[in-house]
């Protein structure tokens, strides 16, 4: 590879996933090969059981393949020990989960502000930090609000604001608006995208609805933990 070329953002190389053995043995993914370019908007879909789960574990350093090679900016990750493997994830990607995951006794701001405990943050800097990832998200009034004064939406932008406050290089994203209605899964897909578009930020999104992953640049459709299908499209996501 010529040096000055910088690599993708994320390789699969023949990536498997196996659970199990015997007549329990499962097998998640079987061989998948991908590339994702930073700056891309990718929509991962396929039904139940297909793999779209084992990839999104395996992108966000909570598992590992079997077998095959998965690379971050170059790196093979499974020559990282456990350690190293967690401070990509806390340094690098962020993370946004259909059930939004925030707790319940603790406000807004300390919500956002986790992950930067993780990392040592000082508590005004961690404060600063968590009220800019809030502006982005348009709740810097909900601030002081816990999980039970807010909205659906307005629980999943909270979820949205800790996952960019450590300004990660990529965004995972499942089923990000799984648990909302039609109006506000478009204001979630718009902040989404706004993300992609106006700040360079990668999203994969694992999604099952067509028309959220209409929002994508390109989706990336799995059956039976291989790659069916891997198709570039003109977004057309109501926004």
């Amino acid at each position: 590879m010529d040096a000055t070329v910088p690599p993708p953002l994320i390789e699969f190389r023949g990536v498997s996933k196996t659970y199990g053995s015997g007549e329990a043995k499962v097998e998640a993914l079987k061989g998948v090969d991908f590339t994702i370019e930073p700056g891309s908007f990718v929509a991962i879909m396929g039904p139940s059981g297909s793999g779209k789960s084992t990839v999104m574990n395996i992108l966000g350093c909570l598992d590992v393949p079997t077998s095959g090679e998965y690379l971050f900016q170059g790196v093979p990750v499974s020559g990282l020990d456990r350690n190293e493997r967690t401070m990509l994830r806390r340094h690098m990607i962020g993370f946004v989960f259909q059930g939004f995951n925030l707790l319940a006794r603790t406000s807004a701001a300390e919500n956002v502000a986790l992950p930067l405990i993780y990392r040592g943050m000082a508590a005004k800097e961690r404060e600063a930090r968590a009220l800019w990832a809030l502006t982005q998200v348009g709740l810097a009034d909900r601030a002081t609000h816990t999980p039970a004064e807010l909205s659906g939406g307005q629980q999943q932008r909270v979820a949205i604001a800790r996952a960019i406050v450590t300004s990660p290089h990529v965004l995972l994203a499942d089923e990000p608006t799984g648990n909302l209605d039609t109006r506000i899964s478009r204001e979630i897909m718009a902040l989404i995208t706004g993300f992609n578009r106006n700040a360079g930020l990668t999203v994969v999104m694992v999604t099952h609805e067509e028309d959220i992953a209409a929002y994508a640049q390109r989706v990336i459709r799995f059956v039976d933990g291989r790659l069916e299908s891997d198709k570039v499209q003109e977004p057309s996501g109501v926004l």
